[in-house]
């Protein structure tokens, strides 16, 4: 099983998820290669809760690495999960457009998108006055 696959789902089983019981693990491979894995951490005021995918993204970005290879995504869908809105623009942010997303469902099929593909037009400093 590739290395990614396993810390993603390592990192599913640490979600904190009382609330919506859906846990969701998260991996970012930095430019260097080191994984960096994140899960959802639920809130009982739910607008705090924070998705995988940022908290694997802040995890990397604030021990001061700055480029990332891919993200890969986990969570025990039918379908493909694939990142919220707000994930996404925090990918656009922080990432470079074409960098790998790999999203994997309950049964380990995967789907591999990038971060363009999945926010195109996104807004960016450029939008800023």
């Amino acid at each position: 099983m590739d290395q990614r696959v396993m810390k993603v789902r390592e990192a599913q089983q640490r979600a904190y998820v009382p609330y919506s019981h859906f846990p969701v693990g998260a991996v970012v491979e930095t430019a260097e290669g080191l994984l960096i894995s994140g899960a959802n951490i639920e809130n009982a005021s739910y607008g705090l809760t924070m998705c995988a995918e940022r908290v694997a993204l802040f995890k990397a970005y604030s021990e001061g690495y700055r480029q990332f290879r891919s993200l890969t995504v986990v969570a025990n869908t039918k379908r493909m999960i694939s990142p919220c809105g707000a994930c996404r623009q925090v990918m656009s942010e922080l990432c470079h457009p074409q960098m790998e997303v790999i999203l994997i469902n309950a049964s380990g099929e995967q789907m591999k998108t990038t971060v363009e593909e999945l926010l195109p037009y996104a807004f960016s400093e450029e939008d800023l006055p």
